[in-house]
């Protein structure tokens, strides 16, 4: 493993960001871009997993403060765990090298963190349709809708800890669904999505790539779930969709096209649940700059 300075031997920074990163190249300069606009200091160690291209290179282009670190192991896990041991300063903020979390968003999380009994924040998430499939564009107009989804730390690439809630994130278990898990660490009292905050997340632009990551988060669900991390309440149910159906009946096809693709999905990740097979990232490459 390849390192960078230790964070204290720059001091003042106002909170650490950790981006775990494989094969990012294409995008990790639009998410280092957006970081640091200025609203920091922020210790930002941008953790390369696996790489095979020029990932590394491109964020060490950017400077201090931002910090390199490169293992082998093509990891998020792993990455995340040696990002968090390369830093010493709180808050803590995790965020994928895939979106977009501009510095002023990440010090209205600060600014969120401070209130009392707040432990974990998170944004509210932006998903530009442009370019999607018509498949994709139904299916997240459906999603997005979803109670948990909306209140949920989860399925928005970014979210800020304080030490406690580090600490609390950092003895569960390692399972593939790590933002569920996270988000689920939580009760609602304790955590918030912060709406003057917002990050950008791409969505896949094709069907099969969304078939793609939705297998994947099938099967990291089903990962928390038996792992005992994830909450029953996190979890989508068809009386829920029928209550979506009730109130707004112009969703209706959408919501048909929602199921098909979340039944497709859960049918293709039997083969990998049965197998025990949670490190297989069914990764989409048309989200990607």
């Amino acid at each position: 493993m390849s390192s960078a300075p230790a964070s204290d031997d720059v001091p003042g920074f106002v909170a650490s960001v950790v981006v775990p990163a494989h094969d990012e190249e294409r995008g990790i300069a639009r998410s280092l871009g957006a970081l640091l606009d200025g609203s920091g200091p922020f210790d930002v160690v941008v953790v390369c997993n696996g790489c095979t291209d020029r990932t590394a290179d491109v964020a060490r282009g950017f400077g201090p403060p931002v910090r390199v670190i490169e293992i082998e192991e093509a990891s998020k896990s792993a990455a995340v765990r040696a990002g968090n041991a390369a830093t010493d300063v709180f808050p803590r903020v995790h965020v994928d090298a895939d979106v977009a979390l501009s510095g002023a968003d990440v010090a209205r999380l600060l600014d969120a963190l401070r209130q009392p009994g707040v432990l974990a924040v998170a944004p509210r998430r932006v998903v530009p349709r442009d370019g999607c499939s018509l498949v994709v564009r139904w299916y997240y107009d459906v999603w997005e809708q979803l109670p948990q989804v909306a209140s949920g730390l989860f399925g928005r690439g970014a979210f800020a800890l304080s030490r406690d809630a580090q600490e609390r994130v950092s003895a569960l278990p390692v399972v593939m669904s790590d933002d569920l898990a996270a988000s689920d660490a939580f009760t609602d009292e304790e955590r918030r999505v912060v709406d003057d905050a917002t990050v950008t997340v791409w969505p896949p632009r094709t069907t099969a790539d969304l078939l793609r990551r939705r297998v994947r988060v099938a099967t990291g669900n089903a990962q928390a779930r038996d792992a005992g991390v994830r909450r029953e309440d996190s979890a989508t149910s068809l009386s829920t969709l029928i209550d979506m159906a009730r109130g707004r009946p112009s969703l209706l096809p959408r919501i048909g096209v929602f199921l098909a693709v979340t039944v497709l999905a859960r049918l293709r990740a039997r083969r990998l649940i049965r197998s025990g097979d949670f490190t297989t990232w069914q990764r989409d490459e048309s989200s990607r700059a």
